[in-house]
Formats: structure tokens, sequence, C-alpha cells
């Protein structure tokens, strides 16, 4: 059974960092990229960063690039998103996703397997 676990979310203020985990199962991790993605309020669940399976390629979107950082350790199974200077509208639902094999991808489409979701709320 496949399992992938988010945590770390939060409330927090404005200019504030989070590190949210993903701790996976049932996956040989080491072959999969993981991404993030995250829903807001009332909007569409959009792409965040992606790391590759040997993690030598990471992507993210523009909104977050220079604050946020998606790292992986393939002994623990598990993918982080650190993620700093922390803005109002980062406020939304984050996700993490796994896709087997290929190369890192925005798409949602490309991905497997999803987690529940964890909470970040950011306030003014």
């Amino acid at each position: 059974q496949v399992q992938l676990v988010e945590s770390g979310g939060g409330l927090v203020q404005g200019g504030d960092s989070l590190r949210l985990s993903c701790a996976t199962s049932g996956i040989i991790f080491a072959h999969y990229v993981m991404g993030w993605f995250r829903q807001g309020p009332g909007k569409e669940r959009e792409f965040v960063a992606v790391i590759e399976w040997t993690a030598r390629q990471t992507i993210y979107a523009d909104s977050v690039r220079g604050r946020f950082t998606i790292s992986r350790d393939n002994t623990k199974n598990t993918v982080y998103l650190q993620m700093n200077s922390l803005k109002p509208e980062d406020t939304a639902v984050y996700f993490c996703a796994a896709r087997p094999w290929g190369p890192a991808s925005s798409s949602q489409g490309d991905y497997h397997y999803w987690g529940q979701g964890t909470q970040v709320t950011v306030s003014s």
C-alpha cells in the first residue's frame, strides 16, 4: 500500500519560515520524482516545486523561486519543502506527489500518487 504523509504545516506570520515533510512508504522512493503542489482557498491546485530522483535537478514555480527549497533524503524516503519569507498568498493546502521515473515535471497528470495535504496559513 502506497502512502504519502505530509506534515509540518501550521499558522505563521508573514516573513516566517516553515519546513514541510512528506514521508513515503510502499514505493521505491529513490526511483520516484517528487513534487509539491498547493491549493489556495478558491483556487485550482498549482505546481510549487519538483525534485528529480537523483536530486540533481529541481524546478520551481516563479512565485516561490528564491524563497522555497525542495530537497530529498533517499535514506529516509522523505521529501522536504523549506519555505522562507512566507507571504499571505502562500496560504494553501500543500500536497506532495510521486512520479515513477521520467524527468522532473510540473504537470499534475504525470504524478501517480498523492498525499492528503497539510494546511499552511500565513497571516499578514
